[in-house]
């Protein structure tokens, strides 16, 4: 049996991907009359406000044709941004030498808390360097992950 982000995502994704639009993401989430539909994008070239307002509305109507989830719900279109949710393989592979933040079911390295530099990811698990040390996790011990954007202090003006 499929769920309904699975026959969503079978919607959805060749219809994006005809439109040169990655299909990053796809959840649903809350419950009925509150059911939300949040589908994050990706493309090669950074995605602006408008190219996300146009693939939405056209997203949508073929949502409304297709029609593909039972109850009513709020459509959110987006892009993953500077600090992204980390959920299937494939964004952990796309996020190699960023900074994260993995919280873990099982204690990895004596820990439930990893901040550090995503350096490898498989099909079935990701290393995580946290000050010198790798810590393997396998991706079905994930409480939650996400790459972390390291604000870099600005000089002050006149300053070298």
């Amino acid at each position: 049996m499929t769920s309904a982000a699975d026959r969503l995502w079978a919607v959805v994704e060749p219809y994006l991907s005809a439109e040169g639009v990655e299909l990053d993401d796809l959840e649903i989430v809350g419950k009925a009359p509150g059911v939300v539909v949040r589908v994050t994008l990706d493309a090669a070239e950074p995605m602006g406000v408008d190219q996300l307002a146009d693939v939405s509305r056209r997203l949508s109507r073929l949502l409304d044709e297709e029609d593909p989830i039972a109850s009513s719900y709020t459509l959110e279109v987006s892009s993953p941004g500077l600090e992204r949710k980390l959920r299937r393989p494939r964004h952990y592979k796309k996020s190699v030498g960023r900074d994260v933040r993995v919280k873990s079911k099982v204690a990895v390295g004596g820990d439930h808390s990893h901040r550090g530099v995503l350096v490898e990811a498989s099909d079935l698990d990701f290393v995580v360097e946290v000050d010198g040390t790798d810590r393997r996790i396998a991706y079905g011990d994930v409480i939650s992950a996400r790459t972390v954007f390291a604000w870099e202090k600005a000089s002050k003006p006149g300053k070298r």
